[in-house]
C-alpha cells in the first residue's frame, strides 16, 4: 500500500520573482488558498497517511505555517470566528501527518529525494511536485489504483508541444496498455527538439520504488549541474523495472511560472 508521500519544496522559485524574494512560492495564494494545500488535499483524499516535506533553511516559513499555534490561539481567544477556527483545525489535522527534512544546497530533485531515504517504510512511495496542480480528478488516487493492479512504478504523463520538449522529461513508449496507460521504454531529461523520442512529458506525480535510492547514490550530475530523478529512473528501466506512464484525466495547471500562476487563480475561481 502507498501510505507515504514526499513533496520537494527546497527550490528557489526564481521564475516567480519578485513574489518569491521573501515568501515561498508554495504558500502563495491561488484563489484564496495556498497552492501547497491543493497538493495536500490530493494526498489526503488518496489515502496518504504521512507526508514528508523537503525544505531548506530559506523555506522555514513553510514549517511556521503549520506551527503558528500561538498566533491562532490568541486570535481565537478574542475573536470567535468560525472560519478562522475551521482553517486552524485543518492546519492542525495536516500537521499530524507532516514530517520535515532539509536540502540546503539546490543540487536537484534527485538529491532532494535522497534526503528521505531513511524515512521510507514500504516498497514504493508517492512523490508530488507543488508546481503541478491537477484538479477535477485525483491523479494520485488513480495512480495508486494502477500500482495496486500492476505492482509497479507509475509516472503521470501529458502531451506537450514539440517545441516545449526541452522543459520536461520525455518518455518513449514500449507498449500500450489501454487508452490512458502505457509501458515506458525509456525516459530522457530535457531532450533537445531533435532528440526527443516523443511528446509524452513527465508531470509532477510519481510512484517510485525504494530501489531508486541505490541509483541516486551513484548518480552523476546532469543538465544544469544537478542530480535529476529522471536519470535514475532511466537506469531502473534499463534494469527491467516496470514503469507505467499514466495520461491523467484531470485538469492540469502549471503554477511554476508567473503567467501560469496567474492563470491558475483564474481557472480555479471558475470551478
Amino acid at each position: 500500500m502507498i501510505k507515504q508521500a514526499i513533496i520537494p519544496l527546497a527550490g528557489l522559485g526564481t521564475r516567480l520573482l519578485p513574489l518569491t524574494s521573501v515568501f515561498p512560492k508554495e504558500l502563495l495564494p491561488i484563489n484564496g488558498k495556498p497552492g501547497l494545500e491543493y497538493i495536500l488535499d490530493e494526498c489526503i483524499d488518496a489515502g496518504i497517511k504521512e507526508i514528508i516535506f523537503i525544505i531548506s533553511n530559506k523555506k522555514k516559513l513553510i514549517k511556521k505555517y503549520f506551527y503558528n499555534d500561538n498566533f491562532y490561539k490568541s486570535i481565537l481567544k478574542s475573536k470567535k470566528d468560525k472560519r478562522i477556527k475551521k482553517e486552524y483545525n485543518k492546519i492542525l489535522s495536516l500537521k499530524k501527518k507532516i514530517k520535515f527534512v532539509y536540502q540546503n544546497k539546490p543540487l536537484g530533485t534527485g538529491d532532494a529525494v535522497l534526503k528521505v531515504k531513511k524515512l521510507i517504510k514500504s516498497s514504493h512511495f508517492l512523490m508530488l511536485f507543488p508546481d503541478d496542480l491537477i484538479l477535477k480528478r485525483n491523479c494520485s488516487k488513480d495512480m495508486i489504483t494502477l500500482h495496486k493492479k500492476y505492482n509497479c512504478s507509475i509516472m503521470a504523463s501529458i502531451k506537450v508541444k514539440k517545441r516545449d520538449v526541452s522543459r520536461w522529461g520525455i518518455y518513449s513508449i514500449k507498449k500500450k496498455i489501454n487508452k490512458r496507460n502505457f509501458i515506458i521504454k525509456d525516459v530522457i531529461e530535457k531532450p533537445s527538439f531533435v532528440n526527443a523520442p516523443s511528446t509524452n512529458a513527465v508531470i509532477g506525480r510519481y510512484i517510485l520504488p525504494k530501489e531508486i535510492f541505490t541509483k541516486l547514490e551513484k548518480q552523476n550530475k546532469g543538465i544544469g549541474n544537478e542530480i535529476h530523478i529522471t536519470d535514475s529512473i532511466r537506469k531502473l528501466i534499463n534494469d527491467n523495472h516496470k514503469f507505467i506512464g499514466h495520461n491523467f484525466a484531470g485538469k492540469y495547471l502549471d503554477c511554476g511560472t508567473m503567467s501560469g500562476y496567474i492563470k491558475s487563480s483564474l481557472e480555479i475561481s471558475k470551478l
